[in-house]
This record gives C-alpha cells, structure tokens and sequence, in this order.
C-alpha cells in the first residue's frame, strides 16, 4: 500500500524527469505527505493540467466525503470491478507527483513493538510519478471537491519485506499511456506493475516521520 509521500524536488528536477513543462507552477516542498492532505496531480497531458487533490478518493454518489480517508489507495487487480474505482478507471486516470514515499517495519524495541519507518525512492533521485484515479463530488450546496487515490500492485522483492503491496510507479512512457484518453480499462493492466527492485533505493529514517503532523527536512534525514 502506500500511506505517506514526499514531494521535495524542485520544479526544474520535476520537470526534467516527467519530460513535462509546468510554466507558472509553484511547488512547497512536502516531506512527509499523509492521507487527506492535497496532493499535486496531472489530470491532463493535452493539454497539460495539473491540480491539487485531495488524498482520499470521495465517490461522486457518496453521502458523506469522510469515506475517502478508506479510499487512499485501489487495488490494480480490482478496480475496475469495484464501484468506488471503475468510473474513474475508465474517464478520469491521473499521474500523482512524489519523489520517495514510506514504509514501516514492525521491530521490537525493549520488550515493545515499534514501526521503524524507511524511505523508498529511484536509485536516480529522480522525480516520478503514481498511477491515481481522480473523482468530483458536490456537496448538497453545490461545493465541488476533487479528490484522488494511489493505485497498488503486489510488492517487488525490496518492499516485500515491509508489505505486500506497493504503489505503481510509471515511467515516462507509461504514464503517457496510462493518461492516453482512449485507453480502455482492460488494455491498462499491463501498466499496473511493480516497480524493479534494482532501480530503488532505501534507507532508514527517523521517527519524525510517524506524526503525519511533521512536514520538516528532517523526516528526510536517513539515521544509522
């Protein structure tokens, strides 16, 4: 699965490695991006559009836009079968913005359990982008709120020992594809696969990180 982000790259690196051109565009840095919070996604490529969302996709027939926080991440596998994904699958697809994002390993510090946090990222450095699907619901007063999930796919060799499930991460021409308005949903599959180990790096961060309410450099510092 995946449950918390960076984005701290600046605008040229984002550029440079999405082979995209975003004019105008003014990026904070994010260290440690959780669940609710907006998160920056392209929704387009012709023409580009780039839009923050809220992390947590609210069905446009939902009653209440709390089932969202539930809705974080999509299953590849299933999506297309599940009515809070399917529509989404089929006409709003989107390219999410991260450049690391975190795993926990459950350890055992004097006698108690612990969630030792990592941060996962390409052995390059480089920007990249998740697979989402994006969603607009209207409140009973007619307030929209746009909002999206992070598709998953089962885990390569590297994040297998946190977890099962990771987040898919599309390369350059991938994306275009994933984001290609013609697509259908069953052509799409075959982009919905886990990231190779030997292009991602790893390494143990401190327990800052924990508190979704920490958004600092210092989530980033790797310890030990």
């Amino acid at each position: 699965m995946c449950g918390r982000f960076s984005l701290a790259a600046d605008l040229d690196r984002i550029e440079q490695a999405l082979q995209v051109h975003l004019p105008g565009l003014s990026l904070s840095p994010r260290f440690n991006i959780a669940p609710t919070q907006q998160v920056a996604a392209l929704t387009s490529l012709d023409p580009l559009r780039l839009e923050m969302l809220r992390w947590g996709l609210v069905p446009s027939w939902a009653r209440d836009p709390r089932v969202g926080a539930r809705l974080i991440n999509a299953r590849a596998e299933t999506a297309s079968n599940k009515p809070a994904f399917r529509s989404a699958l089929a006409k709003r697809r989107c390219l999410i913005l991260a450049d690391g994002f975190y795993e926990w390993e459950q350890v055992g510090i004097k006698g108690r359990p612990a969630r030792k946090p990592y941060h996962v990222r390409l052995s390059s450095g480089d920007p990249f982008v998740f697979a989402g699907l994006w969603e607009s619901w209207q409140d009973p007063q007619g307030k929209e709120l746009r909002s999206c999930t992070i598709l998953t796919c089962q885990a390569n060799e590297l994040i297998a020992r946190f977890h099962q499930r990771m987040p898919v991460i599309l390369g350059p021409q991938a994306a275009r594809s994933w984001m290609e308005p013609s697509q259908v949903a069953g052509d799409l599959v075959q982009l919905l696969v886990p990231f190779a180990s030997d292009r991602m790096t790893i390494k143990a961060v401190g327990p800052i990180v924990n508190n979704p309410r920490n958004d600092v450099p210092a989530c980033l510092e790797p310890i030990g």
